[in-house]
């Protein structure tokens, strides 16, 4: 990656900041699968049979993964293994409305956690679970149009929302481990409906796409977790950005490249316009100013990703982009301090919520594209 010596400094020196920081956080929180802190900066815990199909717990078994991937100390391995034996509660069907409560996101919680394990240690018990979550999530596929189903209930088998981009690298990821193409062919029926109907013409995202579940047509968009319908809720773009760019990396089809980059140009020019900090919706009042420092995270790990891609030319555009980003969060938004757990602050769940908060996806791509550009080898995705 081509950093200018000063770039490499800094990730040098902000990559020595989260390795001390997250070290004792991880200590203070053995056992616990966190979702985000309480008003004195501890991690809650989703490991409890009730919350344990909350669909960020895999995010935390990855920020143990990457901490191994650029420490090499065993007790992040060991930590992780305890975790992951746990969401096998979720997985085989262990607990009341088990294996019914798993939905598109599969792919954050396995992928994260036993697929990297897979990846990082050979574990073959972890290459299992990582297949019966990809089986799961090609269930929901849709054979008449050719989409991944979002959520459950009946009333929402048209519902196809842009986040299920960043699920798919699991099929990508079954396809190349079992040699079936049947997952790949899945992910990217899915991801070229998507590319068809949820991305505009400007480069902007849509949030919810709800289709015909018996013709496949599009019926009808919702706002989502943006301001409202027709609006462009970041972390939705960030979920394209990197989602089509992962597409590319695990299939070299050229229209996922080109629609990362589409996306990758509007949000670029469009977070300018924030100092780099992205708000929730880049077409919300501007005042008051709500910030997701998560969509800002997803992004520069996106923009990364492309940057590997594209010819030279191109390459500094999207570098520095992320660059900047990333300078900006860890200037003005990240709390290296001991005894706060969370590295990332105000993220946001959805606009209308009107409450910031760490979330620990948040840290998670933080702390990915930081150690990406430090030098991390492994793919995590």
């Amino acid at each position: 990656m081509s950093l200018s010596e000063q770039d490499k400094s800094w990730v040098n020196d902000t990559c020595k900041k989260i390795l001390e920081k997250m070290s004792g956080s991880i200590r203070r929180n053995e056992g616990k699968i966190p979702y985000s802190t309480d008003e004195n900066g501890i991690y809650d815990d989703k490991s409890s049979d009730k919350d344990i199909m909350w669909w960020t717990n895999g995010f935390w078994e990855g920020i143990l993964w990457l901490m191994y991937a650029q420490t090499g100390d065993s007790y992040y391995k060991d930590k992780e293994n305890q975790l992951e034996s746990i969401l096998d509660k979720l997985l085989l069907g262990e607990i009341d409305s088990g294996i019914d409560s798993l939905h598109h996101d599969v792919g954050f919680m396995w992928l994260l956690s036993s697929v990297a394990n897979y990846r990082l240690t050979g574990n073959k018990q972890s290459r299992t679970r990582g297949i019966i979550a990809a089986n799961y999530l090609s269930s929901r596929f849709n054979i008449k149009g050719n989409y991944i189903v979002a959520w459950d209930g009946k009333e929402r088998q048209g519902w196809s929302i842009i986040d299920t981009m960043m699920n798919i690298p699991l099929l990508y990821w079954a396809s190349e481990e079992t040699g079936y193409d049947r997952y790949r062919y899945i992910a990217m029926a899915h991801a070229d409906k998507t590319l068809e109907n949820i991305i505009r013409s400007d480069g902007s995202v849509n949030h919810i796409m709800i289709y015909n579940p018996e013709t496949g047509e599009t019926m009808e968009t919702l706002g989502g977790q943006g301001y409202e319908v027709g609006s462009s809720w970041t972390r939705g773009q960030a979920w394209a950005i990197y989602g089509f760019a992962l597409s590319y990396l695990h299939t070299s089809e050229g229209r996922y490249l080109e629609g990362a980059k589409k996306v990758a140009n509007y949000f670029l020019a469009a977070v300018a316009e924030y100092d780099y900090i992205p708000p929730i919706d880049f077409r919300s009042p501007k005042e008051p100013l709500y910030i997701d420092t998560t969509a800002g995270a997803i992004a520069a790990n996106g923009l990364l990703e492309i940057a590997k891609h594209v010819p030279d030319y191109e390459k500094e555009q999207y570098l520095n982009g992320a660059v900047k980003i990333l300078k900006a969060l860890t200037d003005k938004q990240c709390d290296f301090t001991d005894g706060i757990d969370s590295l990332l602050q105000n993220g946001s769940e959805a606009y209308h919520t009107n409450k910031h908060m760490s979330i620990i996806y948040g840290d998670y791509f933080y702390m990915e594209a930081i150690f990406r550009m430090n030098g991390l080898e492994v793919n995590m995705w």
